[in-house]
């Protein structure tokens, strides 16, 4: 299983281009997000700016770039995982194999986007920060895995995954003074936590309990789209 993940890994990254998106796109949002985010929160009512602004964004970063790589692993490699599982792999085995690479993938994303944080606006919080920066990542490789299991063209399930995000960003903590929304989004809680960490304020262990169940669940959610989308079909 270990070697059909990184074979999985390889595969995305065979491209050098691939390798050097992984790493500009969060590089350039966390530059570019600390301003914007505080302007828009501004015009929405919320609060957020300065450190804990360049830690969201951070977060979103990773976040966006992880949802894509989630709905590519399920909707392009589809009927490659059927024939995997099929040869003796089986699609328990594929689905385990696809979230090992998924995660990879997610926490390479997660590393440029904090190193890229560190660098810029380092927050009080680094290792917080850090741990929060991942979690987002690997909420949305459950995202992504999910729409990837219902849409399979590249270009409705990239725009299904911009809009759940751009819903997520501006209804979000610090976004908005208002609840509605944005109590149900998964993301909330991790949000919070990374406001918090940019700002040098702690979190109490509960909060992080509730992003741990929530990274666990979302996990769950892309391992049963990589094994429905890798199962035999009958008939």
């Amino acid at each position: 299983m270990a070697s059909a993940s990184v074979a999985f890994v390889r595969e995305h990254l065979r491209a050098r281009l691939t390798l050097a998106l992984l790493v500009l796109i969060p590089a350039l949002f966390v530059i570019a997000s600390a301003a914007v985010l505080g302007e828009f929160a501004s015009a929405l009512g919320g609060a957020v700016a300065g450190s804990s602004a360049s830690a969201l964004g951070a977060g979103w970063a990773a976040a966006f770039l992880a949802g894509a790589l989630g709905f590519f692993q399920v909707s392009s490699s589809r009927d490659a995982d059927r024939r995997l599982a099929l040869a003796g792999l089986g699609p328990t085995r594929v689905a385990a194999a696809r979230i090992g690479a998924s995660a990879a993938l997610a926490m390479v994303v997660s590393a440029a986007a904090f190193i890229t944080l560190e660098l810029s606006e380092p927050p009080l919080h680094p290792a917080h920060a850090a741990a929060a920066i991942a979690a987002f990542a690997l909420i949305y490789v459950g995202l992504g895995a999910l729409i990837g299991s219902f849409v399979s063209g590249p270009l409705e399930g990239s725009l299904t995954v911009a809009l759940i995000f751009l819903v997520d960003i501006f209804s979000g903590p610090g976004m908005t003074d208002s609840g509605g929304v944005a109590a149900l989004l998964p993301t909330r809680g991790v949000a919070e936590l990374l406001i918090a960490a940019g700002a040098g304020e702690g979190s109490p262990t509960g909060d992080w309990l509730v992003v741990l169940a929530t990274v666990i669940g979302s996990l769950s959610i892309a391992f049963g789209a990589f094994w429905w989308a890798a199962r035999p079909r009958t008939g």
